[in-house]
């Protein structure tokens, strides 16, 4: 029994039936935000990182936003094993409690950041030859820069009620920044329908990028005026690309890997209680989406993945909170062994579904 099921868009839906399937057809693997239900990804990370699955003969873009572009940001890094393990516990063991204020969150995130990631080490990452990174962010304007709570929750609830009418209206409050590292932007930021703008990564401001991806709405303080890009406040990228919302893929023939946590792909954050909200079905042609089933998730503590709420629920008992995690990083080993397996074997033909 598999504890993962494929979904694909129609072009790679249909090289996958065909038998046209090679992980050197990826020119693009994406993360969402996820929050702590990234946890999830961890043995399939691993896995393709071991096995040095992608960027063989040509480098893949790793597209990621808020916990994909910290997953990413490890992938990057010269121990690049090393710095995924050393993320993945900081980040389990993040102290939370009741009075902490925004400024103190991030204080915390900056304190994971730095355990992952070296300073020495930003030359290599900057310039490695396999992987090219893409860190999502949100540059908010008007009341979703302030950082009074109650401002704040004022903007945040306006910009839910004006992208219920449309998503094309939080370019009034947010504009989506893409820092990238490579000699060349993406290629998703110089097609249509990229709307922002795309900034080149480098020492001064990789961190503060990574950072930014993960500063979550009131809960996290926002990073401000990030070197070499446009001045302001950065928020989370998932605020504008929770899940995948472009066709990642570099050319007809290429496929976007995606792990995600869940069946459902919302388009943004604001989205999430918009049922009918979808990314649409032409932008997901080249994805390959790989995501764990009920029956597995069953199978966690609690009978579900890790989340935000998991800091409230065990903020007097944050032991337990650890051990439920550290369990779901155990169960969640698999994962990548799993797929490798379909690949290997040819049963990715018979497993795939369509998106």
């Amino acid at each position: 029994m598999f504890s993962i099921r494929i979904k694909a868009g129609r072009k790679a839906y249909e090289q996958i039936r065909d038998g046209g399937f090679s992980c050197d057809r990826i020119s693009a693997f994406f993360a969402p935000a996820a929050g702590p239900r990234w946890l999830v990804a961890t043995g399939f990370d691993l896995t393709l990182l071991k096995a040095g699955l992608l960027g063989r003969k040509k480098p893949v873009q790793l597209i990621g936003s808020s916990s994909g572009a910290w997953r990413f940001a490890a992938w990057v890094q010269p121990e690049a094993e090393k710095s995924y393990l050393n993320l993945m516990e900081a980040y389990i063991r993040i102290p939370y409690h009741k009075d902490d204020r925004a400024g103190i969150v991030l204080q915390n995130l900056i304190n994971v950041v730095n355990s992952y990631i070296e300073d020495d080490a930003l030359p290599f990452a900057l310039a490695h030859k396999h992987y090219r990174l893409a860190v999502l962010t949100a540059r908010v304007r008007h009341l979703v820069a302030s950082e009074s709570s109650w401002i704040q929750s004022s903007g945040l609830f306006l910009c839910f009620l004006m992208n219920a009418l449309s998503r094309s209206t939080l370019d009034h409050f947010t504009e989506r920044v893409v820092f990238y590292n490579g000699p060349n932007p993406p290629g998703f930021c110089l097609k249509s329908p990229f709307r922002g703008r795309f900034i080149q990564l480098n020492r001064t401001n990789f961190k503060h990028a990574i950072l930014a991806s993960g500063a979550i709405p009131l809960f996290v303080a926002g990073i401000r005026d990030i070197y070499g890009a446009p001045r302001g406040v950065y928020r989370d990228g998932g605020l504008v690309d929770y899940h995948q919302t472009y066709d990642f893929a570099e050319s007809d023939d290429d496929m976007t890997l995606f792990f995600h946590h869940q069946e459902r792909i919302i388009p943004g954050w604001f989205d999430k209680r918009l049922k009918h909200r979808r990314t649409p079905d032409v932008l997901l042609d080249h994805t390959l989406m790989v995501f764990p089933t009920e029956d597995f998730v069953s199978t966690l503590p609690l009978g579900k993945l890790p989340d935000r709420e998991d800091f409230r629920s065990f903020m007097d008992d944050p032991a337990t909170r650890i051990r439920n995690w550290q369990e779901a990083v155990r169960r969640s080993a698999p994962l990548g062994e799993q797929f490798f397996e379909l690949v290997e074997s040819g049963k990715l033909r018979s497993m795939v579904e369509r998106i």
